[in-house]
């Protein structure tokens, strides 16, 4: 399987654990006033949170193989320039989240940064 293909899944897998996990903790914010022990408890027991867990560990399973065909900072750096354009994104459409003119700019610039950095540092099957 492509790298970069394995790079996406885990990215994907990464955000939508995210996703979840953000509702999921809202719906637990109330047990918060009792203490935090509560509020952990809670956490472990609810299915939202065990899904996103799930999401999570797959991605990390993908990225074990990412790791085993690529080197860590070129394989981060893939990851962080798409994570943080398509989280931004994804906010946006599930919660109603906005980022600025500016803030769009910036992440942008950052992930064109990083997508630069990376063609440039990439040396084909070296991982």
């Amino acid at each position: 399987m492509s790298v970069y293909l394995l790079i996406l899944i885990a990215t994907l897998c990464t955000l939508g654990g995210q996703l979840i996990l953000k509702p999921a903790v809202l719906g637990l914010k109330s047990l918060l006033q009792t203490g935090p022990i509560d509020f952990l408890i809670g956490a472990a027991t609810s299915p939202q949170v065990i899904a996103a867990l799930g999401l999570q560990v797959l991605g990390y399973v993908a990225w074990l193989f990412v790791l085993s065909k690529e080197k860590l900072s070129i394989a981060f750096a893939l990851s962080g320039a798409s994570f943080y354009i398509l989280m931004a994104m994804a906010s946006w459409f599930f919660y109603g989240e906005r980022l600025s003119g500016a803030q769009w700019l910036g992440l942008l610039m950052i992930s064109i940064g990083v997508i630069l950095v990376t063609a440039a540092y990439r040396t084909p099957g070296v991982a």
